[in-house]
């Protein structure tokens, strides 16, 4: 595997590219950021490790450079630094770091976040295989059935790690205040038991004592955020598959609207875009009420990514007859290609760089609208941008429900 590491330190970067080649990794090295930039655009490299601080291009822009490029596959990114402040922490997760190492950096604990790095490059690597032959099926109820028996097989351990996780952190605290009041008699031990107090001291220096103290809690937490991001995408693909259904109660879809463009206000606000709205009187239709404002919440996001700054947002329902109701959700954004159109409500189908969106949204969105009995129409001018019509039933009915997804020209 190809390994690029940018460290302006000549010592670090060649005490890095030493270890990595020992380890049967191929290396090249910049020495700062705009050089790591140049090397990553014209090759090829799945892990990245850089440093924080750097000339002309620090680690936080390099990594926000690679999260935006058009290169295929995921890049798994090590972020080398003397910083532990969680603000600085929560920075560089924002910038698109996936792992961090603090400097002066363990071996060994480099070593085992490199094959980390390989397992999630390898199951991305495997996920898009998976995908592609999925889509090549074009069976929507397939990749339902698939979706159902990943969540369940992935929930069920996933909620070991999470009981233990939060047991480990408990009793590590625990047992770390234990070992301070320990500590606490180290001078009397080194009178009464000299030869017992050495091997005590070497102890602590072997497992680097004060650095695990330190960042413990740090550890903990980036292990619980990882452990949220796995649940919250099982989450999606249990909603995809249609697990956990609630009874139908009678909803407002106005209200269900109003509420939705509130939750999302920071979203809008963040990029100054307007939005129009024009609720006609609808009666109250028999749903999924959480589901469906999901699909509006899902949706609404979608339009958001696709509008410039101080663009248009323009959302509208009407009743549709005496039976259903229509809602529509309009940007004035790019548009959707017509190459994309056909697959925008496949699981994991995005045209958003890697990192910034799982490419979930729309096909549970599409799933909760089957499961209504209604259906979604897309009209989309590429440059003008996208038109989604939702047709939900006031009183669903047990039939396959619909997908329309047309491009006019």
């Amino acid at each position: 595997m190809k390994i690029l590491i940018a460290e302006d330190d000549v010592v670090s970067r060649r005490l890095l590219q030493s270890h990595l080649r020992k380890w049967g990794y191929e290396v090249a090295t910049a020495q700062d950021g705009a050089e790591a930039w140049r090397l990553f655009e014209g090759g090829s490299f799945p892990m990245v490790i850089t440093d924080w601080m750097m000339p002309e291009l620090d680690g936080p822009g390099l990594i926000r450079r690679i999260r935006s490029s058009k290169q295929p596959g995921y890049i798994y990114v090590i972020l080398l630094t003397a910083k532990s402040q969680k603000g600085d922490l929560v920075e560089g997760m924002e910038a698109g770091a996936d792992d961090f190492l603090t400097k002066p950096f363990d071996r060994e604990e480099l070593r085992v976040r490199l094959r980390a790095g390989e397992r999630i490059i390898r199951l991305e690597h495997n996920l898009r295989e998976i995908k592609a032959a999925l889509i090549e099926t074009e069976k929507l109820a397939s990749l339902g059935r698939l979706a159902a028996g990943v969540a369940h097989e992935i929930n069920n351990p996933l909620s070991f790690v999470v009981n233990n996780l939060a047991v480990l952190r408990r009793d590590v605290l625990d047992a770390m205040r234990v070992l301070d009041k320990y500590r606490e008699g180290s001078a009397s031990l080194a009178r009464a038991e000299p030869e017992l107090a050495a091997q005590a001291v070497r102890l602590e220096e072997e497992i680097d004592l004060p650095y695990l103290r330190e960042n413990l809690s740090h550890l903990f937490e980036s292990s619980e955020e990882g452990v949220r991001r796995v649940r919250a995408i099982v989450q999606n693909l249990r909603d995809f598959a249609r697990l956990d259904e609630a009874e139908f109660k009678e909803a407002d879809f106005n209200a269900a609207l109003r509420s939705t463009l509130e939750a999302l206000r920071h979203e809008f606000d963040k990029k100054a875009i307007h939005v129009n709205t024009d609720f006609q009187e609808v009666p109250p239709a028999a749903c999924h009420a959480g589901k469906i404002n999901q699909a509006f919440l899902n949706i609404l996001l979608n339009a958001i990514q696709a509008s410039e700054p101080e663009g248009l947002v323009e959302v509208r329902t009407r009743p549709d007859g005496e039976g259903a109701v229509i809602v529509e959700i309009e940007d004035h954004g790019g548009g959707i290609r017509p190459e994309h159109l056909p697959h925008i409500f496949e699981p994991f189908f995005t045209t958003k760089p890697v990192g910034a969106g799982t490419g979930l949204g729309l096909s549970v969105s599409y799933g909760v609208v089957r499961d209504q009995g209604g259906t979604i129409e897309v009209e989309s001018f590429v440059g003008r941008g996208s038109l989604f019509r939702i047709r939900l039933p006031l009183k669903p009915q047990e039939v396959d429900a619909g997908l329309e997804a047309t491009q006019t020209q």
